[in-house]
């Protein structure tokens, strides 16, 4: 059964180039307007993954726009991690990095084990396998603790 619907939510993972920018695009096409939805990671070197860009447009989701920032950068633009009722963390570094800056914040901090997937297969079809798996992975855990997607 899924727990109470945040009204924001913060997915991380360690480059926000594939896990976290997923997760970020299937919460606000699975559940709208419900939450603000915003992604980070642990380190800020490298840009959106176009395997994680293809895997979501196939159930129509767009990352192509997604602008990669790490827990620093938002601290630097002033975001506030007390905006948010919920941060998912995606791998053990960023579930890691959000406890430590929550630790005087009264926020949850979820950790979902999802696959990495960059590292995976050796042919472009067998790296879109993984990728599927890991977006897959996200969809599960989103519908388990979210409810069913209403795409409002």
């Amino acid at each position: 059964m899924a727990k109470d619907f945040p009204q924001s939510v913060l997915f991380c993972c360690d480059h926000n180039s594939t896990r976290s920018p997923m997760a970020e695009g299937l919460m606000k096409r699975f559940y709208g307007h419900r939450a603000y939805v915003q992604s980070a990671g642990v380190k800020h070197e490298l840009e959106i993954d176009g395997f994680a860009v293809t895997v979501c447009a196939e159930l129509g989701v767009e990352l192509e726009r997604h602008r990669v920032r790490s827990f620093d950068e938002m601290e630097q633009w002033g975001d506030d991690l007390t905006g948010f009722d919920l941060i998912v963390a995606l791998s053990p570094a960023s579930q890691r990095r959000a406890l430590e800056m929550t630790r005087t914040f009264h926020i949850d901090v979820e950790y979902w084990p999802i696959i990495d997937p960059t590292g995976l297969g050796e042919t472009r079809e067998a790296k879109l396998t993984s990728y599927r798996q890991a977006r897959d992975q996200i969809v599960e855990r989103m519908t388990a603790r979210f409810g069913e997607p209403t795409e409002e």
